[in-house]
């Protein structure tokens, strides 16, 4: 028979590279301990969801049309999350279910099904669809007109700046914690600070609650806040970098501490990967993808202020930390993915979640300017452009520190490499090499290096500290990203 027209058969390199991409972004569960937890129980879910849609169909009172709306728009959420677990993917993240990242790539779909919807309302329809959803929201006011921002910026007391430590600056805080353990790179963070704040000064004349004063701005936010939380982010990260990832299967401990223990320790990541978003070696393509990273993360910053502008609710309002909840969630795997196709020479496309996350950031800028056109009609240009000329400025003196460090990092590891004593073995290490690359620091357990410091004082030579000591043996293995086997 004759092939059938327009048919193709893929090569062995296409074929790679689709094991490869779901290597990465679809990871599966390696040592499964209790199969129960991991095995389909499709048809008992099918009888679970059955059973109880006629339970509600048939036992609830549907006089009250309202209410029928809300159960009925509650389970048709409910009831695409089941879908979502049995036919999405996993995500890159296997901890602590790959069900419960499964759901969130749910969410994230029907978050983003719901602003295509929202965008083809008038603004009449809108305002009846935040009403329904929450009657409150009729005498709703924009906290730029109640409260005043940036006066009387001369006067500097303590009562005055202790009152600025309110329960939004402890959120601040523990948002930028967050942040760094997802993005794992101080020069990044930085620039994504800074240049938010300068985002905030030439959006003033838009935003008036981004009126602060100097020393607000220099000091609380940016120092104390965005700067205390990058530290203790980036310290999270090299505690569970430098980590010995061995899991043992709970059935092999015998106490019920251990086991309680190693159930809370299932809510931990199962490995960690070394980040490093820049080298010597960087192509255009791989710069260019982190502004375009860091312009769409400022975008998503600015969505969360135009749309409880524009929309009216409050900061505190369930609207406002719903969302930064769900935006919070989904840029974990987002970044993971992002990290993967910009690094990873054998990745050829963005993972789902990245996508989709691209995806709902420009359709909030979307909802916000067909919505919000008296608040765009006052845009300065020049204002537009002086901050993506300083966005812009800002990402490539950061990217430009970040490259002569990789360069040093580099010669240090040549360096280190004509040194090392050629009597010292390295222990070998358990490690999956996803991708290769010139210059690196993959991860080492702590114990290898402690066996390398004392090796060096047998041979006579000085001994190096725990961080050279740490280069001279991660120097041995041109590689690019490491996950230790669990």
């Amino acid at each position: 028979m004759a092939p059938a027209l327009g048919s193709h058969k893929l090569s062995t390199d296409d074929v790679n590279d689709m094991l490869h991409f779901r290597m990465i972004n679809e990871q599966q569960v390696e040592g499964i301990s209790i199969n129960f937890f991991y095995k389909p129980h499709t048809l008992t879910l099918l009888t679970f969801t059955v059973a109880s849609l006629m339970y509600f169909v048939f036992s609830r009172d549907d006089a009250d049309v309202d209410n029928n709306l809300r159960v009925g728009f509650l389970l048709v959420v409910s009831f695409f999350l089941v879908i979502s677990v049995l036919a999405f993917p996993n995500g890159p993240f296997t901890r602590p279910h790959p069900a419960i990242w499964r759901m969130v790539f749910g969410l994230s779909v029907l978050y983003f099904l719901f602003l295509v919807f929202l965008i083809f309302l008038n603004w009449a329809q809108v305002k009846r669809l935040m009403y329904w959803v929450d009657p409150n929201l009729r005498y709703a006011t924009r906290e730029t007109d109640v409260m005043e921002y940036a006066v009387n910026c001369h006067v500097i007391t303590w009562e005055r700046i202790l009152s600025h430590f309110d329960i939004f600056a402890f959120g601040h805080f523990g948002g930028w914690a967050m942040k760094a353990m997802l993005i794992r790179s101080y020069a990044l963070c930085w620039t994504i600070s800074i240049t938010w704040e300068l985002t905030e000064l030439f959006f003033m004349h838009l935003l008036p609650n981004f009126a602060e004063c100097w020393w607000d701005q220099l000091i609380l936010d940016i120092l104390l806040c965005n700067g205390g939380g990058i530290w203790l982010g980036m310290t999270v990260c090299r505690f569970l970098e430098m980590r010995t990832y061995q899991w043992a299967s709970i059935k092999d401990i015998h106490t019920t501490t251990g086991k309680l223990k190693r159930v809370v320790l299932q809510f931990t990541p199962a490995s960690w990967t070394y980040v490093r978003w820049l080298d010597p070696k960087s192509s255009f393509q791989r710069v260019a993808g982190i502004y375009v990273f860091m312009i769409l993360w400022q975008l998503t910053e600015l969505n969360t202020f135009f749309l409880k502008h524009i929309f009216v609710f409050q900061a505190s309002h369930a609207l406002s930390w719903c969302r930064i909840l769900l935006l919070g969630i989904i840029t974990a795997p987002t970044v993971r993915q992002y990290y993967a196709y910009l690094t990873d020479t054998q990745c050829k496309r963005v993972g789902t979640q990245c996508w989709m996350f691209g995806a709902i950031a420009f359709l909030e800028a979307l909802a916000c300017v067909k919505f919000g056109q008296d608040v765009f009609s006052k845009t300065q240009a020049r204002s537009v452009f002086q901050w993506l000329l300083c966005v812009v400025r800002a990402v490539c003196v950061s990217l430009s520190i970040s490259l002569a460090r990789c360069v040093c990092m580099c010669a240090h590891v040549i360096t280190s490499k004509a040194i090392l004593p050629a009597s010292i073995t390295i222990p070998q290490v358990s490690i999956t090499v996803t991708c290769y690359l010139d210059c690196v620091i993959p991860l080492v357990p702590r114990s290898s290096l402690q066996t390398i410091v004392h090796k060096y004082k047998h041979h006579g030579t000085t001994q190096p500290s725990y961080r050279t000591g740490r280069r001279r043996i991660l120097s041995l293995r041109d590689v690019r990203t490491l996950v230790r086997k669990v």
